[in-house]
């Protein structure tokens, strides 16, 4: 049986069985002995397409494998060749997935993901940051450096700094575009993306979330520039952005790929103080 692999889903096949092995075992997973009752760890595989993947986790005597993919002509293709998988294969799109109910515990995240949803499956893994302590995924190389960039580096934005925030990302390596049926326009990578030891913000996470996006949203500007209006509109429609009371910080001259997260944190606490000035 023969897949094609569809434009629409974003699907590039991956050819390359040893890169594909390679994939699997970035996922870091506990040692025990094939006798041992140590209990299996739940994996997510997204996109299993074909079970380039799939044929090397299965095997796996330490992973309890669960599949979500929305191609139906895949789901016939992986139930043909891999029929022990039986109701751990779920037709659907993981974006939709109600994680918490197939997931009592923890889980980890591989797949070879579509380069159209790549940026959103890490978003859905940031909302159940909780529960997924590690992120295995080949995606398109461009994204892959912007998660894993530093600050100050051209590629660091919005998703680099929520995901660093709660996450240790690794660009592992480079994947070529041969490696795939169709060979994609781009080259492609991948990482690993693993928890920190964060437990909380120290700041509003929600205020945290808008400033990244609000300053980010006006990259060339000083934070400065971008922080005065966004505030105006955002919480203090009363008020002409230009009679705002601005404390004095270094972080204000800068912009805001300049910003680590700890600088984010305490721009927040910063933004905090000026819209209780503003309001009283």
């Amino acid at each position: 049986m023969y897949v094609k692999p569809k434009k629409s889903l974003g699907q590039h096949f991956l050819k390359d069985y040893q890169i594909a092995a390679r994939i699997v075992d970035a996922l870091e997973l506990p040692h025990f002995e094939q006798n041992s009752f140590s209990e299996k760890i739940d994996v997510l595989e997204v996109g299993p397409g074909t079970g380039v993947l799939t044929q090397f986790l299965i095997k796996d005597i330490r992973v309890n494998l669960t599949l979500a993919e929305i191609d139906t002509e895949s789901i016939d293709y992986l139930n043909i060749h891999y029929p022990q998988l039986g109701d751990s294969l779920i037709e659907g799109d993981f974006l939709q997935m109600d994680l918490d109910s197939m997931f009592k515990g923890n889980f980890m995240v591989i797949g070879n993901f579509p380069y159209n949803i790549s940026s959103q499956i890490f978003f859905k893994v940031l909302e159940h940051k909780e529960k997924v302590p590690q992120v295995v995924g080949m995606l398109q190389k461009e994204v892959a450096e912007r998660l894993a960039s530093p600050p100050g580096n051209k590629h660091y934005g919005i998703l680099s700094v929520l995901l660093q925030a709660w996450y240790n990302i690794e660009y592992l390596f480079t994947v070529d575009e041969n490696s795939f049926i169709p060979p994609p326009k781009v080259k492609s990578a991948v990482i690993r993306v693993k928890r920190n030891s964060r437990t909380e913000l120290g700041c509003d996470p929600v205020l945290f979330k808008k400033i990244i996006k609000g300053t980010f949203n006006q990259r060339r500007k000083t934070i400065r520039n971008s922080i005065k209006p966004m505030i105006s509109t955002l919480y203090t429609s009363n008020i002409a952005a230009g009679s705002l009371i601005v404390p004095e910080s270094p972080l204000l001259a800068k912009r805001p790929e300049q910003l680590s997260v700890e600088e984010f944190v305490e721009l927040t606490l910063l933004v905090e103080k000026m819209i209780k000035q503003n309001t009283n």
